[in-house]
């Protein structure tokens, strides 16, 4: 059954692209909003994460935090994030028990890929509880960054 607004947001514990553990318990007492992603480097996951990125003062307004979590490994993550600027932590879910937790995973992907990370968009709340909540089935769709905004502005 999918994760929906109410729902306790499952915990995390997983590397930054600066080999720093993060856990979904270091954000208590603020917003958060987790991105998903397929994979680094790819169109449509850039074009996911420069929106977040160029929107970066909205959210700090909104007294929220950003991570962007993807299977792929720490230090791909760390090349990606340095070549396209990004200002927020990019999470490696390698093992992929987070992106199984929140329910954004395909079993298969494209090219014969298993186990990768749907593209999704959550915000959680203060409190840990999921005020929205989309996994998008087509990875060549976007979040509706619209609405996580009208969700934020009501927080």
């Amino acid at each position: 059954m999918a994760l929906k607004k109410g729902d306790k947001a499952p915990n995390f514990k997983l590397f930054s692209s600066e080999k720093k553990e993060v856990s979904l318990d270091d954000f208590k007492g603020k917003n958060l909003i987790i991105h998903f992603f397929p994979a680094a480097f790819t169109g449509t996951c850039t074009t996911q994460l420069c929106t977040v990125r160029d929107a970066i003062g909205t959210y700090h307004n909104s007294k929220s935090e950003i991570v962007g979590i993807s299977v792929d490994s720490l230090f791909s993550l760390a090349k990606y994030k340095e070549e396209q600027h990004l200002n927020f932590p990019l999470l490696s879910d390698f093992n992929k028990e987070t992106s199984k937790s929140y329910q954004a995973y395909y079993d298969d992907f494209l090219f014969g890929m298993k186990g990768v990370s749907k593209r999704s968009a959550f915000v959680i709340d203060k409190d840990g509880i999921i005020q929205y909540a989309e996994v998008l089935e087509n990875a060549a769709d976007l979040p509706n960054f619209k609405a996580i905004d009208e969700v934020l502005e009501k927080l």
